[in-house]
């Protein structure tokens, strides 16, 4: 005798069983919830709101912007020239004078990561005494790898 398939106790089910799936769900959700806080690490900042990442600054690629690198420790460059610290505040002024409009008055510093934190500021404060408003800190985006568009030093 044959046995017809008119949902007896032996045949399979064809919806899927949503339930242990949310069960699942709920619970990763409350761990990733528990474990988050976690893992902030450093102390907690007040950050500014409704800022969008700086795109690259385009000016900062011309061959006349001014840009300051210290890729390590004592070394100083101007452009692509390497420059002693001693000259750099004379350099820079000279290509200061050779730009006429005030929007175009920004110097960029570009340090590397092992540089101190004194040379850095030893920079800035040279370039703020040649009367520059506008200094651009450079730094890399997290993903792109891209320069960053200069935050404005007041």
């Amino acid at each position: 005798m044959a046995m017809s398939g008119g949902g007896g106790s032996g045949s399979l089910q064809s919806e899927i069983n949503v339930t242990p799936m949310v069960d699942i769900m709920l619970v990763l959700l409350i761990i990733f919830m528990v474990v988050t806080p976690f893992l902030q690490q450093g102390i907690t900042v007040a950050l500014p709101k409704n800022l969008e990442n700086p795109e690259v600054d385009q000016n900062i690629i011309k061959e006349s912007s001014i840009v300051i690198s210290i890729p390590n420790e004592g070394q100083y460059y101007l452009g692509k020239i390497a420059v002693q610290k001693e000259q750099l505040t004379d350099k820079v002024d000279r290509m200061l004078q050779g730009i006429k409009n005030e929007q175009d008055r920004i110097v960029y510093i570009k340090s590397g990561v092992g540089v101190p934190y004194g040379d850095v500021v030893n920079v800035i404060n040279e370039v703020r005494k040649l009367g520059v408003d506008k200094i651009g800190l450079v730094a890399d985006k997290k993903k792109g790898g891209a320069a960053a568009k200069p935050a404005a030093a007041d």
